[in-house]
């Protein structure tokens, strides 16, 4: 049987190119011999004659939330924040109720950013004074409740286990005393969604998901990435020695990381639809929830 191809952002082939040669035309780009970069989420192509990455924001995405994340990111570039920057264009671009972004490429090596480095940035992150704009607040359990209702890939009983780690994660989560002050946090900080740049810094990039909440998730976040995907213990100790906060040693800790995975479980699990080759992967994470194993090694999806 073929294997149904991939929908980078839930778009076919043909739409998403006819999207982003509209949306470039708009902005006086060419858009001739783009590339996509990523495709799990957003849609994310190069254009290569320009140097300018094309973010396709999701199908379904709210345009207003695209036009807030571009406010933030203006307002982090103006106050000097380490950032990727915004391409200078008129954004974002609507093409037929798809929003389209524009932003500076920066060339990578194959090696991704390493955890310890992404620590001063999300440390300033969480520091920073409110820059004005109207944030959705941080929610993980809701969302996996979002993902649940969405999920079809997987049978009956597996949904409604997922659903019961949902339901004794959040009564687990009513009583968690958190410990750090209340912000600004990146929502999904990982080694994929920072980037080098020419000069040797690193930037934080992906700001979908940016929110106002408690700081310890997402630095339980940067922790379940280096436990689960290989990088190791010395790779999350270097972060959290640069951070100077230890989110493994607070008594939350156990309940925010469960919580994490559950989240990013169920929202590949959702995803499937438009990634099927991810359906190995996400059964192979359900069935080590179901084992209880924190140190299955999981595959970046």
């Amino acid at each position: 049987m073929k294997e149904a191809v991939p929908a980078p952002g839930g778009y076919d082939e043909y739409e998403m190119y006819q999207v982003l040669e509209r949306a470039c035309t708009g902005v006086g780009l060419d858009s001739r011999g783009a590339c996509l970069l990523r495709g799990h989420t957003n849609a994310v192509l190069l254009l290569e004659t320009e140097q300018v990455v094309v973010k396709i924001a999701r199908r379904g995405s709210r345009i207003d939330d695209v036009a807030r994340t571009v406010a933030f990111v203006r307002w982090l570039m103006d106050v000097g924040f380490p950032t990727v920057p915004l391409h200078h264009v008129d954004q974002p671009v609507v093409v037929d109720g798809h929003a389209v972004t524009f932003w500076t490429y920066l060339p990578q090596p194959e090696r991704p950013v390493a955890a310890e480095r992404l620590a001063k940035p999300l440390y300033a992150l969480h520091t920073l004074p409110s820059p004005g704009l109207a944030f959705p607040e941080h929610d993980n359990i809701r969302a996996i409740r979002r993902s649940l209702s969405a999920i079809t890939c997987l049978p009956p009983d597996s949904v409604r286990f997922l659903s019961g780690e949902a339901d004794r994660l959040e009564a687990e989560l009513s009583g968690v005393g958190f410990a750090l002050g209340k912000g600004l946090i990146q929502g999904d900080p990982q080694h994929r969604n920072a980037l080098h740049t020419s000069d040797g810094d690193a930037v934080l990039c992906d700001w979908d998901t940016i929110a106002c909440g408690q700081p310890e998730w997402d630095l339980v976040t940067v922790e379940v990435h280096c436990r689960r995907f290989g990088y190791g213990q010395g790779h999350y100790r270097a972060f959290a020695d640069t951070y100077g906060w230890d989110v493994t040693r607070w008594p939350g800790y156990r309940t925010l990381a469960s919580i994490r995975e559950l989240r990013m479980i169920t929202t590949n699990a959702r995803k499937v639809h438009h990634a099927p080759a991810s359906l190995a992967e996400v059964q192979k994470r359900v069935e080590g929830l179901r084992n209880q194993d924190d140190r299955l090694q999981w595959n970046i999806l």
